[in-house]
């Protein structure tokens, strides 16, 4: 289950330049322990505020790890959308960890949405003022010089 969207194909080569065919996303789903770490990652398609450069290293760092990752087209629609998968994703247990832009907005992107995001349990990686290597140390809970597809 490693970086697939809603449709359950996998994203190839950074699942096209603006992300935008990668549907809801996709979770893991029963099974899951309470200590499991869920990473979730924003293509920002729509509003472009993540720098291209960092957005795809990001992607391209998380689909080399070969861990489990979810990606969204863009929050911001699907919260304009009020998605219910919004409600699925802040309801999911264990950690979530969301690569989007301002922790700020994207916890008011989840309420607008009716679904608040946890105070415990969440972290938000900001890929707008972050470093793509310092985004994926923090996805993966590592030093960031160790992070799959870090630069050198």
């Amino acid at each position: 289950m490693s970086g697939k969207t809603a449709g359950g194909e996998t994203p190839v080569g950074g699942a096209g330049a603006d992300g935008g065919s990668a549907g809801g996303g996709e979770t893991t789903r029963g099974g899951r322990s309470a200590d499991a770490v869920r990473i979730l990652y924003c293509r920002c398609a729509y509003a472009q505020v993540v720098p291209a450069d960092v957005k795809d290293a990001v992607l391209a760092g998380l689909a080399a790890s070969g861990r489990s990752f979810e990606m969204v087209p863009d929050l911001c629609e699907m919260a304009a959308r009020r998605d219910p998968h919004l409600a699925e994703l802040a309801r999911g247990g264990g950690t979530l960890r969301i690569a989007a832009c301002w922790p700020r907005a994207v916890r008011g992107l989840f309420a607008l949405a009716d679904a608040p995001l946890p105070d415990a349990g969440v972290e938000i990686l900001n890929m707008r003022t972050d470093s793509a290597a310092t985004v994926l140390g923090a996805a993966f809970g590592v030093d960031p010089a160790a992070a799959p597809g870090a630069a050198p």
